[in-house]
């Protein structure tokens, strides 16, 4: 089921294997016909997350790369319009000599095809591949199909983890496992047994239910791995090593560990810190894309919240973060004063109209109130449309994104992205993965880095409009990073002796984040927090 953790699994049988000296590769493979992730809706897919070479992928992603500590490409991404789009173009251009292209095996052949082809690349000893979706959907059974072909191909070399929840109804307090028993079969009729069955429940599992699952799942017990609720996600690799999951895993793959668990340990110690913070810093997340229907969701920023959460533990603080709907600010001006509960407040990327005239007031109160700042690509956006607004005194001043006929457009489309949206071709044309900054010194950019060029990662088709840098310098905004030919705008502040943090970047630093290496910007922001207690 959506939401049940396939994708932290992944991540903690990753991290675990890594631990024990094994080069490790993830892959994620979504059912949907989209080429890619970045035209899906963040409210009910989640994030998109920017790989380096600019591949709009899923969320999980951004697990595997913070668990990790590793950088994934478009090939360690699949989904279904991917591969269909790949098998069609061959067939066009008459790679299969003649033959008739059928959905299986040539679906399942192309997928097998892309998952070797990139454990190679990658170097991997392992690789762990993640399928979205749930047993007994149709979306997913081509790749279910594949899984079951490579088993027979190699099955000393592939095993089958299943995830599978086990609710506990509040009526009967008790655990239930025949919803397992049943999904079990349903994935036993595509082929497949799985080789261990991970247990996600509210609480841990005991020897009765592990037992139960056990014989009507055919599955050693052992084998059972016990998935309860925790307070962070970084619990999990630890958790399932107190199922011996390690010794599980190398015995059924016939491999060796090549180092004693070190990195484990070291995670452990980081992870003891998170639990051992008491201080607390309170965060407001200013955004737009949190409510589906009467449910708030926070999947869409799900990157900035694991960057708050990584700079928080390396500095000994516990972040409580809060979701604000900026529309209730254009509802009613006077609730700004509730920001004045929080340390510091935070406006991540987005994109169109809605909600836009409450993030600028939260802009403003923020300025104004020298309440830390930190804004992230749209939010970079919206501090120089306030900033020409209220300082400058251009009262037109927007976006062309939002008001296309502004007067004082200080924020405009890219040149080269001018084309793409006339065509209305607006997949993976955007302004995508790593660039290049530099950052100028005797700025908060430069105290943070503590060095003079970075690389991150964008997604963005507008820009700081060039024709109104100096009048905006000259009105106190310091730009202290741009592109290496100063054309590019990449972080806006301003000094230090006048305000605390009031900073935006025209990039996202949240996906290159983890929990053993904060991103220095965060880390940057939560220390000024902390000041303003």
């Amino acid at each position: 089921m959506s939401g049940v953790g396939k994708g932290i699994t992944t991540s903690s049988i990753g991290k675990i294997l890594q631990a024990y000296g094994l080069g490790v590769t993830a892959f994620k493979i979504d059912p949907y016909i989209n080429v890619d992730a970045g035209t899906m809706n963040p409210t009910e897919h989640g994030e998109v997350f920017v790989l380096k070479d600019g591949y709009e992928t899923d969320q999980d992603m951004g697990n595997y790369e913070r668990f990790l500590n590793i950088e994934l490409s478009r090939d360690n991404y699949m989904t279904t319009g991917m591969v269909y789009k790949s098998v069609i173009e061959r067939e066009r251009n008459l790679e299969y000599v003649g033959k008739c292209v059928q959905v299986v095996p040539h679906i399942p052949l192309e997928v097998i095809a892309r998952i070797k082809r990139t454990a190679k690349k990658d170097k991997a000893d392992v690789a762990i591949i993640e399928i979205g979706g749930t047993v007994g959907e149709y979306e997913n059974i081509l790749f279910l199909e594949a899984i079951r072909m490579m088993k027979i191909e190699s099955p000393k070399d592939v095993i089958t983890v299943m995830v599978s929840y086990i609710p506990t109804p509040s009526t009967i307090g008790e655990m239930k496992t025949k919803p397992t028993q049943h999904a079990v079969r349903t994935l036993n009729g595509t082929g497949i047994q799985p080789d261990i069955i991970v247990a996600r429940a509210s609480r841990p599992l005991d020897e009765k239910r592990k037992g139960k699952i056990a014989i009507f799942c055919s599955v050693r017990k052992e084998d059972v791995i016990s998935a309860p609720d925790v307070e962070s996600i970084y619990d999990v690799p630890l958790n399932f090593e107190k199922d011996h999951l390690s010794a599980i895993l190398f015995h059924k793959l016939g491999l060796k560990p090549r180092k004693q668990n070190d990195t484990l340990e070291e995670w452990a110690r980081v992870v003891k810190r998170i639990h051992s913070a008491t201080d607390e810093v309170h965060i407001g997340i200013v955004g737009k894309y949190f409510k589906t229907g009467d449910y708030v969701l926070s999947d869409a920023y799900i990157s900035v919240i694991e960057a708050l959460k990584h700079a928080a533990c390396k500095i000994g603080k516990k972040a409580i973060l809060t979701w604000i709907d900026s529309t209730d600010f254009e509802e009613d001006s006077k609730k700004l004063a509730t920001l004045k509960q929080y340390n510091g407040i935070i406006i991540p990327g987005g994109f169109g109209k809605r909600g836009i005239e409450g993030k600028l007031a939260v802009i403003r109160y923020c300025r104004l109130k020298k309440l830390p700042y930190f804004g992230l690509c749209y939010g970079m956006q919206l501090l120089v449309v306030e900033y020409a607004r209220d300082v400058l005194g251009l009262r037109d001043a927007h976006s062309t994104e939002v008001s296309p006929d502004t007067k004082h457009p200080v924020v405009d489309i890219m040149p080269e992205q001018k084309e793409n949206m006339r065509k209305k071709n607006y997949g993976a044309t955007m302004r995508l993965g790593h660039y290049l900054a530099h950052i100028f010194p005797k700025t908060i950019a430069w105290s943070a880095y503590g060095t003079e060029n970075i690389l991150e990662r964008h997604r963005h088709r507008y820009e700081v409009n060039p024709e109104y840098v100096e009048d905006l310098k000259k009105g106190g905004l310091v730009f202290s990073a741009t592109s290496p030919d100063g054309v590019l705008m990449e972080i806006a502040e301003l000094p230090k002796k006048n305000h605390p943090f009031f900073l935006a970047t025209q990039f996202h630093p949240e996906f290159q984040s983890s929990l053993l290496h904060p991103h220095p910007l965060f880390v940057a922001f939560l220390k000024a927090c902390m000041k303003k207690q």
